[in-house]
Protein backbone atom coordinates (compact mmCIF):
# COMPACT_ATOMS: atom_id res chain seq x y z
CA UNK A 1 0.00 0.00 0.00
CA UNK A 2 1.13 3.53 -0.69
CA UNK A 3 2.82 5.18 2.41
CA UNK A 4 1.42 8.60 1.51
CA UNK A 5 -2.15 7.29 1.78
CA UNK A 6 -1.37 5.73 5.16
CA UNK A 7 -0.01 9.04 6.47
CA UNK A 8 -3.06 10.94 5.26
CA UNK A 9 -5.40 8.42 6.88
CA UNK A 10 -3.43 8.63 10.14
CA UNK A 11 -3.61 12.43 10.16
CA UNK A 12 -7.36 12.34 9.62
CA UNK A 13 -7.77 9.76 12.35
CA UNK A 14 -5.84 11.85 14.90
CA UNK A 15 -7.96 14.91 14.03
CA UNK A 16 -11.14 12.91 14.52
CA UNK A 17 -9.95 11.77 17.94
CA UNK A 18 -9.91 15.42 19.12
CA UNK A 19 -13.46 16.03 17.92
CA UNK A 20 -15.18 14.66 21.08
CA UNK A 21 -12.95 16.83 23.29
CA UNK A 22 -13.82 19.91 21.25
CA UNK A 23 -17.52 19.00 21.47
CA UNK A 24 -17.28 18.69 25.27
CA UNK A 25 -15.64 22.13 25.54
CA UNK A 26 -18.40 23.66 23.41
CA UNK A 27 -21.11 22.00 25.53
CA UNK A 28 -19.48 23.22 28.76
CA UNK A 29 -19.30 26.74 27.38
CA UNK A 30 -22.95 26.94 26.35
CA UNK A 31 -24.43 25.11 29.34
CA UNK A 32 -22.19 26.24 32.20
CA UNK A 33 -19.87 29.14 31.51
CA UNK A 34 -22.12 31.40 29.43
CA UNK A 35 -25.17 31.23 31.76
CA UNK A 36 -22.93 31.96 34.76
CA UNK A 37 -21.53 35.03 33.01
CA UNK A 38 -25.07 36.24 32.29
CA UNK A 39 -26.07 35.79 35.96
CA UNK A 40 -22.99 37.70 37.11
CA UNK A 41 -23.85 40.59 34.78
CA UNK A 42 -27.42 40.68 36.12
CA UNK A 43 -26.20 40.71 39.73
CA UNK A 44 -23.75 43.51 38.91
CA UNK A 45 -26.53 45.55 37.28
CA UNK A 46 -28.76 45.08 40.33
CA UNK A 47 -25.93 46.16 42.66
CA UNK A 48 -25.29 49.26 40.56
CA UNK A 49 -29.00 50.12 40.66
CA UNK A 50 -29.15 50.08 44.48
CA UNK A 51 -29.80 53.46 46.08
CA UNK A 52 -30.24 54.98 49.51
CA UNK A 53 -33.28 53.57 51.29
CA UNK A 54 -33.10 50.08 49.74
CA UNK A 55 -33.08 47.13 52.15
CA UNK A 56 -30.28 44.62 51.55
CA UNK A 57 -28.82 41.41 52.93
CA UNK A 58 -25.04 41.07 53.14
CA UNK A 59 -23.00 37.94 52.55
CA UNK A 60 -22.71 37.58 56.33
CA UNK A 61 -26.50 37.55 56.72
CA UNK A 62 -26.80 41.08 58.10
CA UNK A 63 -29.99 42.91 57.14
CA UNK A 64 -29.81 46.65 56.74
CA UNK A 65 -30.92 49.75 54.92
CA UNK A 66 -28.57 51.60 52.58
CA UNK A 67 -27.86 55.13 53.81
CA UNK A 68 -25.08 56.19 51.41
CA UNK A 69 -23.79 54.79 48.14
CA UNK A 70 -20.08 55.33 47.48
CA UNK A 71 -17.97 54.21 44.53
CA UNK A 72 -16.82 50.91 46.04
CA UNK A 73 -18.96 50.48 49.15
CA UNK A 74 -22.28 51.10 50.85
CA UNK A 75 -22.97 52.58 54.24
CA UNK A 76 -25.84 50.58 55.70
CA UNK A 77 -27.78 51.08 58.89
CA UNK A 78 -28.25 47.76 60.69
CA UNK A 79 -29.93 49.17 63.83
CA UNK A 80 -30.93 52.61 65.12
CA UNK A 81 -27.86 54.83 64.70
CA UNK A 82 -25.61 51.82 63.97
CA UNK A 83 -24.02 52.20 60.56
CA UNK A 84 -21.39 50.04 58.89
CA UNK A 85 -19.52 50.36 55.66
CA UNK A 86 -19.55 47.26 53.46
CA UNK A 87 -18.04 46.43 50.10
CA UNK A 88 -20.51 46.41 47.20
CA UNK A 89 -19.59 42.83 46.35
CA UNK A 90 -20.76 41.61 49.75
CA UNK A 91 -24.41 42.52 49.03
CA UNK A 92 -26.09 39.31 47.92
CA UNK A 93 -29.76 40.17 47.88
CA UNK A 94 -32.24 42.96 48.19
CA UNK A 95 -35.09 42.61 50.59
CA UNK A 96 -38.63 43.48 49.58
CA UNK A 97 -39.41 46.68 51.49
CA UNK A 98 -43.08 45.67 51.85
CA UNK A 99 -42.11 42.84 54.22
CA UNK A 100 -41.10 45.12 57.04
Amino acid sequence: MNPILLQAAGAQSSWMSFLPIIAIVVVFYFFMIRPQQKRQKEVEQKRNALKAGDRVVTSGGIYGTIKHVNEHDFVIEIADNVRVSIDKNSVFATEDSSKK
